[in-house]
């Protein structure tokens, strides 16, 4: 076999094995993608929850500064506590350490807040 014939051989082969993906692969990759897209979708959620608990933090103080009433407080602490609910499910079925601790970071706010609007009252 001449050295020419053996480069033609080895780049034929090489290119072969590269385009060729078994059955098993693109299963795997299809598994991959299913994965990321739930860390999206998990993401999406995680900041939409993030804005709500800005505008919670809002109201949390303009209820601290003694303009609102003991009904508006208790109405502030019933949100803190439905949001606390949301935040524990997500906690619950999240996949990845990421994900997890994100929640708990903001479970742990939550209860800050929880305890914070419980002495108002």
């Amino acid at each position: 076999m001449r050295r020419s014939e053996l480069a033609e051989y080895i780049k034929e082969t090489i290119v072969e094995l590269l385009s060729e993906a078994s059955p098993e692969e693109v299963e795997a990759q299809k598994d991959l993608n299913k994965e990321l897209e739930k860390t999206v979708e998990l993401s999406k959620e995680l900041s939409e929850d993030i804005d709500d608990e800005d505008e919670a933090d809002k109201a949390a103080s303009k209820a601290a500064s003694g303009k609102d009433s003991i009904s508006k407080i208790a109405g502030e602490l019933q949100r803190v506590k439905k949001h606390m609910k949301t935040h524990l499910e997500m906690y619950k079925s999240a996949e990845g350490e990421q994900a997890k601790q994100a929640a708990l970071n903001m479970l742990k706010k939550l209860t800050a807040e929880k305890n914070r609007l419980e002495k108002l009252l």
